[in-house]
């Protein structure tokens, strides 16, 4: 039975034009810096964003415990938001595995509060206070809003002054740019280094790109290695990666237009609660507790029609539509949430 899986886009599948490079790659010892494909790669996704070079490593996750390794001391403190990923979703590893302490500042619809930042940046001459080392902005962020570049700049110009640097989680950073209208490099000038995911909407099946200046990136190679990310044939997968790049973020477009359908759909059912206003990708956010249903039913009920959900967070129910669901897929959710709560 084929499921609709509007959990997240991170369930995308592998395209056969993937699975087609993947077969077909040219490999050797990427430890050794002997693996053509994934130079190819590399080399590729750093142009994109403007950098002067990339590294592979497994996920998002260790691309931005990496950026924090790399960036700071042990000790140090990052300023980053309340509800950004790094603090909410990658299990505390910023305490394990860069030993750093995260100040974080309540965000608002993804973005800080600049002059609270610049208020919260250490005074680095009393033996108190811990210093600090980075800050954190995320874009597009996980609560599915995209920060304007103004906010980007702004940020990247107050550690401009204090001299530090900036780390972004750009883990949807072409879905952000195709929401303003930009290239990714644009957004990604605002920062030291960028990390963003070759999965998600750009369905490879593995991967992720941290990108920086030369020698960040020879820096974090080290600590790739550290953290156990050091790949032998890594061709295998950078050669899905090339397809996404190259291909697979120009389909986002087609995810974000059903995001809206689909908001505009769910609003037209009463007692759902969703502003439209707040669907910036592929991302649809909205509340239903008004209705007499159990979260684990409804889970349940969704998955005999097909559909696969994940329950409600903070009160709110979070749909993401991907690679694998269409126009039709959307019409037909719609319908089974009416027949279920009605």
């Amino acid at each position: 039975m084929k499921h609709i899986d509007l959990r997240s886009d991170t369930v995308t599948q592998p395209t056969q034009e993937m699975r087609e490079a993947i077969y077909n790659a040219i490999v050797g010892d990427d430890v050794y810096r002997e693996d053509p494909t994934m130079k190819r790669l590399e080399e590729y996704a750093a142009a994109l964003l403007g950098k002067e070079a990339a590294l592979f490593v497994p996920s998002g996750t260790f691309g931005n415990q990496l950026a924090l390794l790399t960036h700071c001391q042990r000790g140090d403190e990052i300023i980053l938001g309340d509800r950004c990923h790094i603090v909410q979703h990658e299990v505390g590893a910023s305490s394990v595995i860069a030993g750093v302490q995260l100040r974080t500042l309540q965000d608002s619809r993804g973005m800080m509060d600049t002059a609270a930042v610049d208020k919260s940046i250490r005074n680095q001459d009393d033996v108190h206070y811990p210093s600090t080392g980075l800050i954190c902005i995320e874009n597009a962020h996980s609560n599915g809003m995209v920060g304007s570049l103004e906010y980007m700049q702004e940020i990247y110009s107050i550690a401009s002054k204090h001299g530090l640097p900036v780390h972004l989680d750009g883990a949807r950073i072409f879905n952000a740019a195709l929401y303003l209208g930009v290239d990714a490099a644009e957004l990604a000038v605002n920062c030291d280094s960028v990390m963003f995911c070759l999965s998600k909407g750009l369905c490879a099946p593995v991967g992720s790109i941290l990108a920086g200046n030369s020698n960040f990136i020879e820096k974090a190679r080290k600590g790739r290695k550290l953290m156990g990310g050091g790949l032998r044939q890594a061709g295998i997968l950078a050669g899905a990666g090339l397809v996404a790049l190259e291909k697979m973020r120009y389909r986002l477009a087609e995810d974000h237009d059903n995001a809206q359908v689909l908001g505009k759909e769910l609003a037209s059912i009463e007692g759902i609660k969703i502003d439209l206003a707040d669907i910036h990708i592929n991302m649809v956010f909205f509340d239903m507790s008004s209705f007499d249903v159990e979260e684990d039913k409804f889970i349940g009920r969704m998955l005999e029609k097909g559909i696969k959900v994940n329950g409600a967070e903070d009160g709110m129910m979070r749909l993401v539509t991907n690679q694998g669901v269409t126009r039709e897929d959307i019409y037909y959710v719609v319908e089974s949430i009416k027949s279920i709560i009605a």
